[in-house]
């Protein structure tokens, strides 16, 4: 249950890979490190790619997938990125809750500017955003945050899938056909107040490890997102990855890729 009341549904995935194989260091404890997957726009835990995702991720450490509210088996309706912040808070907490004394947070998409806004919002340069004890926050914090194809900014419209996305946002038809179509329930009502933008979010992630992981041949973003978010991040904590021929989210990452961000996830975590 997120603070504002909606309910999120949520698998646990255990490791399955003994300590030892790549990208894996021998010495982890079983159950120390903990991913949380924050898919992208339309997509659910159910979701084949971020099944695969999972899979993938868990051949190293357990994993957390949870479907964002409006989607798949959660409750309420998609905000597109503003209140699914507390959606990724209480993954997190259920992690902690599970003995996870690290957690991770990977988000695709629009789950990337979740991912962001929630570290910034939950970390220590934050504030306590509404939350009932700076205690409660403190065990929402991710250890390590992964953006992978996040926006840099909101509205943007400057490719065909983004003005589409944006029909589908913002027109009564368009939200039926999320709803018949995509099966995502969408909130009819504008943001109000515009939200923390991801590159706003990024310096307050620090001291938490950030790495940026953006295709160089994303439909939906072109390059400027990612270096503009690389800009306003810390120098010290946050790495940009610039993959050759990758497209865009769970559904381009392939398992090569998401090994190299398991093991970038362990070696900053430990």
């Amino acid at each position: 249950m997120t603070d504002d009341g909606v309910r999120i549904e949520a698998l646990h995935t255990p490791r399955t890979a003994p300590a030892g194989t790549p990208h894996e260091p021998a010495a982890a404890p079983a159950g120390a490190l903990a991913i949380v997957l924050a898919h992208g726009f339309t997509g659910s835990l159910e979701r084949p790619a971020l099944r695969r995702a999972a899979v993938a991720f868990s051949q190293h450490v357990d994993v957390i997938t949870f479907s964002f509210r409006g989607h798949g088996g959660s409750g309420g309706r998609s905000t597109v990125g503003d209140r699914e912040v507390f959606d990724l808070a209480a993954a997190v907490r259920w992690a902690r809750a599970l003995g996870h004394r690290r957690v991770a947070t990977v988000g695709f998409s629009m789950g990337g500017s979740v991912v962001l806004r929630q570290a910034a919002m939950y970390g220590r340069q934050g504030t306590d955003f509404g939350q009932r004890e700076h205690g409660e926050r403190t065990v929402a914090r991710p250890d390590a945050v992964v953006a992978v194809s996040a926006p840099a900014r909101w509205y943007y419209q400057g490719t065909a899938p983004m003005r589409r996305l944006h029909w589908v946002v913002t027109r009564p038809t368009g939200r039926l056909v999320s709803r018949l179509g995509l099966r995502t329930r969408i909130h009819p009502e504008d943001w109000d107040p515009v939200p923390l933008s991801p590159t706003e979010a990024v310096p307050l992630i620090a001291p938490a490890p950030l790495l940026l992981v953006h295709g160089d041949r994303d439909p939906y973003f072109p390059l400027d997102h990612p270096r503009m978010l690389l800009a306003a991040g810390d120098p010290a904590t946050t790495e940009l990855w610039i993959e050759r021929g990758f497209g865009h989210a769970e559904n381009a990452a392939d398992d090569a890729l998401l090994g190299r961000i398991g093991a970038w996830v362990a070696a900053r975590t430990g």
